[in-house]
């Protein structure tokens, strides 16, 4: 190998290796070596660019952010209805989930807090606050959208795990049904968050 690489951004290319590995192995069996070897470069390259481990992770992991956003993003278009929107972006997060066995668990892996990733924290700060702001239109007070949020993160990825670590697909569930269910299981927890709204203001 000796440091020689073909391709045009070795960066970009060590991001791509790395959210492939952890694909299969998940953050904790994710290592720069085997990265390296990967993307057919020496064991020092990707230091060249990422000072240690946990820099090469959460370049990683702020690529998921930003693709989420973009799901969720893409999924709400077209919702003139908030309840259906903001289940439509719990649903996305579960098919995302799905499709790149990355979420929530590699956002806030071991080691990626404190100052020094500061572009996985705004990344990160801008898709919680598009959650936020979809949760806002159906809540009726900040703390109220803040649970509901945690509620359906919570929920959107159990539905992506259980399918994953081979739950769903002993029912014989394909991803699309599962990304159903799971749309489905949010608009539940949305209208109940709404009802009970609504029962604290005429109590």
């Amino acid at each position: 190998m000796g440091g020689k690489y073909h391709h045009g951004d070795l960066r970009a290319e060590l991001v791509r290796v790395t959210l492939d590995l952890i694909a299969e192995r998940g953050p904790a069996g994710f290592s720069v070596a085997e990265v390296a070897r990967r993307a057919k470069v020496s064991p020092g390259a990707p230091y060249r660019h990422f000072p240690e481990r946990e820099s090469l992770l959460a370049a990683a992991a702020a690529t998921v952010a930003c693709q989420l956003s973009e799901r969720v993003r893409s999924a709400v278009e077209g919702h003139d209805d908030p309840a259906d929107a903001l289940a439509a972006a719990a649903g996305a997060y579960t098919g995302y989930l799905l499709e790149r066995r990355a979420g929530m668990d590699v956002i806030y892996a071991e080691g990626l807090q404190g100052p020094k990733h500061a572009d996985l924290h705004e990344q990160t700060r801008q898709m919680t606050d598009q959650f936020l702001t979809l949760c806002l239109a159906v809540s009726e007070s900040p703390q109220g959208a803040l649970e509901l949020m945690e509620q359906l993160f919570t929920q959107a990825h159990g539905y992506g795990m259980f399918w994953l670590d081979g739950v769903f697909t002993r029912h014989g569930y394909t991803p699309d049904q599962v990304v159903r269910k799971s749309t489905a299981a949010a608009r539940v927890v949305i209208d109940g968050h709404q009802r009970a709204a609504a029962n604290r203001t005429r109590g």
